[in-house]
């Protein structure tokens, strides 16, 4: 990474870095950097400074982006060997001896109003993380109906599925302290467009609060985000994001720990994340389910071939929806959780192997492909009955985190209040 300042610029106890990621914008930048300066030295009271972070552009963006490091005061440009506004973010965030860092789009969409709302709770020490959000009832959002509902699906597919309150993930307007980042950056492992996810799933993960500013926003219409390929890598990310943290080799545990705020709950995944996600193990169950009959039908008899998949595909649909769907880490407690999915298993067993006592009563001599057909819809029907005792006996009880410092929560035989839940701070 090389830089260019301003020759009289000393990048020292500065409260504000605003970070603002380009790629091939030779069109835009100037009058947009021009455009920022001067809010800036009008508006903010507190001491800053812009990073122009030029993402490996290909066009005239660098030669551009060192052309107003030399000009203006308190601006710098920094150049990326490679593509990623993550990937740039990580670098100058990781780098910046501010105590604020931020970052805007370079098509300066947000109204730069909300800039001094969107850092004051963080100088002040309230908040670890602010973002802009477009979707309070108080954001005026200029876009077109396609976009709009793209980003209201997302966020709410977020909140259902990863246990977040937060609700506006990809709003090119956000800030971070300093310490926050140095947390919670290394374990952000995202180069591109969902950095910006990752990043605030695994605060809320950890305990930190998240502050939302309700912003005015209209819509870059010459955007070259590709929505379809996004949208591919965001659902890849979440899944990996919620798998990371389930299994406990994403740390938040640690940054909670150095930095969470007290009291916390974990964030909760409501019965339709939880539906979601158990319908998703349910499907790679039942199609390991039909693979393992298939496979032992003609070895060891159509009942022992049910049972013998059933009861394979059961231990690791129990061990799936435990991490995954109700949130459990840990071994505690995963004993009595493996017996109770072996009873739920003998009436998932009863549920299939009665189908075909059914299936030979009414047509004797059925194929092994009928056999296959019927048992896969009866393993559907089972798998609905799993969830409900799953989620009504085996993991009735919610969880803390692994590690809780002593004196800060309740005893350990003692459920978490929902009142104590984390819940984002959201700004006027």
């Amino acid at each position: 990474m090389t830089e260019t300042n301003h020759p009289l610029d000393i990048d020292i106890d500065i409260d504000i870095d605003i970070v603002v990621p380009c790629y091939n914008e030779q069109d835009t930048l100037a009058a947009h950097v021009r455009r920022l300066h001067a809010f800036c030295r009008t508006s903010i009271t507190h001491s800053w400074r812009i990073t122009i972070a030029d993402n490996a552009s290909t066009d005239d963006t660098a030669r551009i982006a060192d052309d107003l490091a030399a000009m203006l005061p308190h601006v710098r440009a920094v150049h990326l060997a490679e593509k990623g506004r993550g990937r740039a973010l990580k670098a100058v965030w990781g780098a910046s001896p501010a105590s604020v860092l931020v970052y805007v789009d370079e098509d300066l969409s947000t109204d730069l109003a909300a800039l001094e709302p969107l850092v004051a709770p963080l100088l002040s020490g309230h908040s670890d993380v602010a973002i802009g959000t477009r979707l309070a009832d108080s954001s005026r959002v200029v876009r077109g109906g396609k976009r709009e509902f793209i980003s209201r699906s997302y966020n709410l597919l977020l909140r259902t599925t990863m246990g977040v309150s937060f609700s506006d993930a990809q709003c090119g307007f956000k800030a971070i302290t300093r310490q926050a980042a140095e947390h919670l950056l290394p374990l952000c492992e995202d180069d591109a467009w969902f950095f910006d996810t990752e990043l605030l799933v695994l605060a809320e993960h950890a305990g930190l609060r998240i502050h939302e500013v309700p912003v005015d926003w209209v819509d870059d219409v010459n955007s070259s985000v590709h929505i379809a390929s996004t949208a591919t890598e965001d659902l890849k990310g979440m899944w990996r994001v919620s798998r990371g943290i389930g299994s406990g080799r994403v740390p938040v545990a640690d940054v909670y720990d150095a930095i969470g705020r007290r009291p916390f709950t974990p964030p909760h995944v409501g019965i339709l994340g939880q539906v979601l996600r158990f319908g998703a193990i349910g499907v790679l169950s039942t199609v390991a389910f039909a693979a393992l009959y298939a496979l032992s039908r003609p070895a060891i008899g159509a009942q022992a071939a049910d049972f013998t998949a059933l009861l394979l595909t059961a231990i690791g649909n129990t061990a799936l929806n435990r991490r995954f769907t109700f949130g459990v880490r840990g071994r505690g407690g995963a004993g009595r959780h493996h017996v109770q999915g072996l009873v739920v298993f003998g009436i998932a067993w009863a549920i299939t192997s009665g189908s075909l006592v059914v299936l030979h009563a009414a047509a004797p001599g059925s194929s092994h492909g009928v056999e296959i057909v019927v048992l896969t819809a009866a393993n559907l029907v089972a798998t609905g009955v799993r969830f409900v005792l799953f989620k009504a006996w085996v993991f009735r009880t919610r969880r803390r985190p692994e590690r809780i410092r002593p004196g800060t929560e309740p005893a350990a035989t003692e459920p978490i209040p929902v009142e104590d839940a984390p819940r984002t701070v959201r700004g006027a």
